[in-house]
């Protein structure tokens, strides 16, 4: 008996039922609220019946030897199965209402090779995928396919060689922005491509009903919600996103032009942050955007809470208003009120166990993550009050509070902020970190005052990442002891902790550590993620979101200033990397593509827009010669972070090409 077959459904089963984590619009009396309407410009929604079987199957169309089990799904109680064999599908051909592109994604698992998951319009094959063998589920993705109103879209998963098991179709609107990436290195431009796919696959549909709270103890969730503009960030058997993930995940967002998404989600979080959970943010949130998720939400004074989330999500909002130009980040009630409370009462109020005068440091209770914890290194027991992620996170919130302050016209404020910004650093380095380096660096402190030293993995990377460390040979030292313990003994067992890595190497300008470990995250996409309802570690979505802005923000140095019409380039090129270039880079309203050969020379073409941007061109080092457009000129050099750059500055306007060069 195969194991697809064990327990065989009647297609009329449980019809009233929605799949988990099926996220396509389904029959209910959830409607879009006037909040939760269907973003204007968004392509229509593409509704696909019963997406994860779990009504029976009804909308599907079964050949003989397949049909609805429920011995083996992905998630829920129900999967469609077909025999091994030629010649059998289950298939659901949707007509599309209106225009629009689409990617389509399943979790599918086979017992042999020759299975096929298929898109056809009107009956020609758009996307195709033939399926390898894998008994375990992984996520399949295809498109994205181009509709239009009466355009007949059949998604079909076909037989081979030995039984498929497939389950959650999930339907994505393709996102705004489409980059394309081209190198003289192809291991770039394939890991790109494949990371800015399989992050589009992970984007909702807004106004799709689904379910709500749904995750490894209630599969089926607790009822069902309409769902807003979002993407899935954490665990992709839970029907929300988390704010940890979502704030790492957002510079590739933003990337692939995800504006709204990341407001709304920024906004969400924002306003949990009531004085009655103590200005924490919940933790994690449904799709609906409103919604805390239940498996880390038991009441207001119970919920899990992380200290460097708090100061993420300000440092995360401010980058978002760079990229956009948005000035709802500046203007809207409920975030501006977070930013606020974040950097002023919630420091006030969680900074009692540690004498850090004459600074404030924000601290977590030690008892674990449903009383607040102060690092993110959840698989640590130390009874931590101060952590060097949470420390190094409120530095950043307290830049962005500064930049974003000035943005508003609020002068006093902005000085302020800049003021504890500069003696937070200033005490970290002195002070709170101890005298030590590598191994013997000061990385925390415990509630009983005890000073913690050695391998604190976030807690330790963190801290030059976040640029709280400050430069010269004791930083250097610490990174070289980071990238070690990573390598070595010390390596975190799930994926998304090594994500952070290249971070951590790009900001202080270790292109080749970088590199190295965007290579190593991206060779193990195809692994079995360490939590197994997870699938692999490809789909684990911050994966594919880092990668996509590790390229973009990392690599080619992208530092964007919407609101002042201001890009800034850096080449981060890694050795052996000849030149790197990115088409559809999407700045506020303006498209540009850029161009990185080696660290010499960079050129820039503004390819559409309503005004001219401020091009600032960077480069490592002091040289004598600059020329724009093969034209010598004035050139200035900086120190940023114990760094020597030589910067240009130009203008660009739209339809024109710059070509800065260095020697």
């Amino acid at each position: 008996m195969t194991r697809s077959r064990t327990t065989l459904l009647s297609a009329v089963a449980l019809l009233g039922t929605l799949a988990p984590l099926a996220l396509a619009q389904q029959p209910s009396a959830a409607q879009p609220s006037a909040a939760q309407a269907p973003v204007a410009g968004a392509p229509a929604l593409l509704a696909v019946g019963d997406p994860g079987f779990e009504a029976g199957g009804g909308a599907w169309q079964f050949t003989s030897g397949t049909g609805v089990a429920t011995n083996n799904p992905h998630s829920g109680s129900r999967l469609v199965y077909l025999d091994a064999g030629s010649g059998m599908k289950v298939s659901q051909t949707v007509t599309a209402t209106g225009r629009g592109a689409y990617v389509l994604s399943a979790w599918i698992a086979t017992g042999g090779p020759g299975g096929r998951y298929v898109l056809r319009v009107n009956g020609a094959t758009a996307a195709s995928l033939d399926l390898p063998a894998s008994a375990n589920y992984r996520r399949y993705t295809l498109g994205p396919v181009a509709l239009a109103p009466g355009d007949r879209l059949e998604i079909a998963f076909e037989s081979g060689q030995g039984w498929v098991n497939a389950d959650d179709v999930m339907v994505s609107p393709a996102t705004p922005a489409r980059p394309k990436v081209t190198s003289s290195d192809p291991r770039i431009a394939e890991m790109f491509d494949w990371a800015a796919r399989k992050a589009n696959s992970w984007v909702q549909s807004p106004g799709t009903v689904g379910p709500l709270n749904a995750d490894e103890r209630q599969t089926g969730g607790t009822g069902s919600g309409v769902y807003s503009p979002s993407y899935w960030a954490g665990y992709a058997n839970r029907s929300g996103y988390y704010s940890r993930d979502m704030t790492h995940q957002l510079g590739g967002a933003e990337v692939l032009g995800l504006r709204t998404e990341d407001k709304e989600m920024l906004r969400a979080f924002a306003a949990s942050a009531t004085a009655r959970h103590a200005y924490y943010p919940v933790w994690a949130l449904n799709f609906d955007d409103r919604t805390p998720l239940s498996i880390d939400y038991r009441s207001p004074d119970l919920f899990v809470r992380e200290v460097p989330a708090v100061f993420e999500l300000v440092q995360k909002a401010e980058e978002a208003y760079r990229w956009s130009g948005d000035r709802a980040y500046l203007d809207d009630p409920a975030l501006w009120d977070f930013y606020r409370h974040a950097t002023e009462e919630f420091v006030a109020l969680h900074d009692g166990t540690k004498d850090n005068d004459p600074v404030r440091v924000a601290e977590g209770t030690g008892k674990g993550i449903f009383q607040g914890t102060a690092s993110y290194n959840e698989q640590s027991d130390e009874p931590l009050a101060e952590a060097g992620d949470a420390i190094g996170s409120q530095y950043q919130a307290y830049r962005a509070m500064a930049s974003l302050a000035r943005a508003k016209g609020d002068r006093e404020t902005a000085a302020r902020f800049e003021r504890r910004a500069s003696d937070l650093k200033a005490y970290f380095n002195t002070t709170w970190s101890g005298g030590g380096s590598g191994a013997d660096m000061v990385r925390g402190y415990t509630t009983d005052g005890r000073a913690l030293t050695g391998w604190g993995k976030e807690n330790s990377w963190f801290m030059p990442m976040k640029q709280l460390l400050a430069p010269g040979a004791r930083r250097e030292a610490y990174l070289d002891y980071i990238d070690a313990q990573a390598e070595g003994a010390g390596r975190p067992d799930n994926i998304e902790a090594l994500t952070y890595l290249p971070d951590t190497f790009f900001t202080n300008n270790r292109p080749d550590t970088a590199w190295k470990w965007m290579r190593e995250i991206y060779a193990q996409k195809d692994v079995q993620h360490v939590n197994t309802r997870q699938g692999t570690n490809g789909d684990y979505p911050e994966v594919s979101f880092t990668l996509v802005g590790q390229t973009v923000q990392g690599l080619m140095g992208v530092t964007p200033d919407a609101p002042a019409r201001t890009l800034t380039t850096q080449s981060r090129l890694p050795s052996g990397m000849e030149w790197l270039s990115v088409e559809d880079l999407r700045v506020g309203d303006s498209a540009f593509t850029l161009r990185h050969d080696t660290r010499r020379r960079s050129t820039l073409t503004h390819t559409s827009g309503t005004a001219p941007y401020t091009w600032q061109a960077r480069f490592p080092g002091a040289h004598a010669t600059v020329t724009v457009d093969g034209v010598p000129r004035p050139a200035r050099t900086e120190m940023i972070d114990g760094m020597t750059y030589t910067t240009v500055r130009t203008r660009v306007a739209p339809g024109r090409t710059v070509t800065v060069e260095v020697r």
